[in-house]
């Protein structure tokens, strides 16, 4: 059985470095980094694991929640090596990996007990060394020294980057804000000649100016003027941005007038509802407006490899909607029945990217056209929605809530 997994594990990570041949968004050949060797080593402090790359290479390290976990991203790189295995070790209860991207290797532990993640970069004997450290929140442990002085020298200067922005505040958010449609693509239009892409352009730059109001928070709009961009590009903008929730902004319409209310959607294959089934079919018929030939299929093998980051991310996802629906209500935001549905939208699909997609309300109902236009209203909504973004990352710290509170 243990040889058989083996077997299995070099096949797979076989499977990844020709995935990653394949693609053709793939980074040129001779260009990507290889993992020769992962040594995970536990102690008294936690687990730390070392790789050997042939390059150097982007690195980042970042924490997810529900459940919790530990991740770090190579980019332009494949593994040569099977990773299936760690020792007993206090903090970390198994690992998973795979391309998340044409050119982006994860590698995901997931935790126990509470844990913090460092990594440290140094050159020995002429080869890359990335470490990555899990130690209990408050007693990091230093990364080892490198071989050379020269070396540790580098180590100490990476580490202190790294290490800096800890004691300034809260780690760094980036929020990227999707105004839907744009360009040639209205989107829907109400009765009285309202256009979609429109309200959806000014309440998103309003969300983002009430995020950025928040300590060390980056708000970003895919769009900020009257563009139109193809739904991939979308989800490719907030990955180019290392975005940490993806959030697609709409103002639908349906031949229901009555129907009035904002909307939470998350991803999925089959539609929630009838209604869900709508609003997404409408939101994807989008890029008929994109240029002839645009669509590319990626190549089928990629279909295992990303779906292990997509598991991860519609996770969640899933959790930050929930939260997003209750915050809202609690805000005595007006919100439809069953106000989170699920969908196949298309501009949720980045398989590496929490994201979401809210309908603020439809210009089919005179009531809601009147409050998406309304100055008063449109802040109400956005703050509640910024609001629920800092809570669910931050956990509803003061320093970042006191904020938004100064400006208002």
């Amino acid at each position: 059985m243990l040889v058989g997994r083996r077997i299995a594990a070099f096949i797979f990570a076989l499977l990844l470095s020709v995935a990653a041949c394949l693609s053709a968004g793939a980074a040129r050949a001779g260009d990507e980094r290889v993992i020769t060797a992962i040594e995970p080593a536990a102690s008294e402090a936690g687990l730390s694991v070392r790789f050997t790359l042939t390059g150097k290479t982007r690195v980042r390290s970042f924490a997810l929640g529900n459940p919790d976990r530990v991740a770090i991203d190579f980019d332009d790189t494949v593994p040569a090596v099977a990773f299936d295995t760690l020792p007993d070790n206090r903090l970390v209860a198994g690992v998973r990996h795979g391309l998340v991207t044409a050119d982006r290797y994860r590698v995901i532990f997931r935790l126990k007990a509470p844990a913090v993640g460092a990594v440290a970069e140094r050159v020995e004997d002429g080869k890359e060394i990335v470490e990555l450290t899990l130690a209990p929140p408050g007693q990091q442990a230093p990364a080892k020294p490198a071989a050379t002085a020269a070396a540790g020298d580098r180590a100490s200067e990476k580490e202190g980057a790294r290490a800096a922005p800890q004691k300034a505040g809260p780690k760094r958010l980036v929020i990227v804000i999707d105004p839907g449609h744009g360009g040639d693509d209205k989107g829907a239009v109400s009765p009285s000649g309202t256009m979609e892409k429109m309200v959806n352009l000014e309440n998103a730059r309003m969300l983002r100016d009430v995020l950025e109001t928040y300590p060390n928070v980056d708000a970003e709009l895919t769009r900020n003027d009257d563009t139109f961009i193809p739904l991939d590009d979308r989800a490719a903008i907030a990955r180019k941005l290392g975005a940490d929730l993806f959030l697609s902004i709409h103002a639908d319409s349906i031949h229901y007038k009555t129907l009035r209310g904002a909307t939470v959607y998350t991803l999925s294959e089959d539609a929630s509802d009838e209604l869900s089934q709508q609003i997404a079919a409408n939101e994807n018929a989008s890029d008929r407006f994109a240029p002839k030939g645009f669509q590319q299929s990626s190549p089928e093998i990629f279909d295992i490899l990303i779906d292990l980051t997509r598991r991860e991310t519609v996770s969640f996802s899933e959790h930050f909607a929930a939260a997003l629906v209750a915050d809202l209500s609690r805000r005595n935001i007006e919100l439809i029945k069953r106000p989170k549905r699920s969908a196949g939208f298309r501009v949720l699909k980045a398989p590496d990217i929490p994201s979401v997609l809210v309908e603020m309300g439809f210009l089919s109902n005179a009531k809601d056209e009147q409050l998406l236009t309304d100055a008063e209203w449109r802040k109400k909504m956005t703050s509640a929605i910024a609001e629920s973004i800092i809570r669910f990352f931050r956990g509803g710290k003061a320093e970042a809530l006191k904020a938004a509170e100064a400006k208002d």
